[in-house]
């Protein structure tokens, strides 16, 4: 257990920038890629309507995919109105481990609001920074990101931040639709290209149809790559893998 938890502990100062190689390396010299395609606004703190998503079963199957059940510890990366959060403490019960994370106060505000108004309990709030997500040490089984990876401005620094917080054996689980990250979408290929760069590996995939959008799941990697060995994917102007940039 002490060794694991030590393993847990370098992987977070390599992606917080405090070690390197046995040394402290100063924040400024960790420059991670940049992703060669749009990114999105953040526009709203909801996608669709709840109503229509539940009509369609898409949290319930979206939940069951995963395997959410009691005793897993979830983040809601992107929470915005929390219909997801809302949804994971209904199946997980008041002495589940909920964490709402959103880079917007405001969003995270509303939701306050909403659980309170609802009589949900226990949802921790964590509000993150466009490049990283400010969750805990191996604190998450399941990181959960609904509707909102185009709108993350850097994947790559992103993802490379979220890791040490991923505990052994966990997932990310990401929803999107099919379509270019400029229109509120990203590719599965692209997703799949910009995990894959990082040591992500993707284990399951799935339409959510009639629902919008598709569900892929991936598993994080035992190490971190060096931020100097990440090779950015090229995409071309409507968002298909062409390959991977060569240095």
């Amino acid at each position: 257990m002490m060794l694991q938890v030590c393993r847990y502990l370098v992987l977070f100062l390599l992606a917080t920038d405090h070690l390197s190689a046995g040394e402290t390396v100063d924040q400024s010299r960790l420059v991670f890629p940049t992703p060669d395609r749009p990114v999105a606004p953040i526009v709203s703190s909801a996608y669709s309507d709840e109503k229509t998503r539940d009509s369609n079963g898409e949290a319930r199957r979206v939940m069951d995919r995963i395997g959410i059940r009691p005793g897993l510890r979830v983040a809601d990366i992107g929470a915005g109105d929390g219909y997801y959060t809302v949804r994971l403490a209904r199946r997980l019960g008041p002495t589940s481990t909920i964490y709402a994370e959103d880079v917007k106060s405001d969003y995270l505000k509303r939701l306050e609001a909403r659980l309170e108004k609802e009589g949900i309990r226990g949802v921790r709030w964590v509000l993150g920074l466009p490049n990283d997500p400010k969750l805990m040490l191996n604190s998450i089984d399941v990181a959960l990101l609904s509707h909102v990876y185009h709108e993350i401005e850097n994947p790559y620094e992103f993802f490379y931040r979220l890791r040490p917080a991923l505990a052994a054996d966990a997932r990310v689980a990401i929803i999107d639709v099919d379509r270019p990250t400029r229109d509120h979408g990203t590719p599965p290929a692209l997703l799949r290209c910009e995990f894959e760069a990082l040591g992500y590996r993707q284990i399951d995939f799935v339409s959510l149809d009639p629902a919008d959008g598709y569900l892929a799941i991936f598993v994080p990697p035992p190490e971190l790559p060096p931020v100097s060995l990440i090779r950015p994917c090229v995409s071309n102007a409507i968002g298909d893998i062409q390959g991977r940039k060569r240095k």
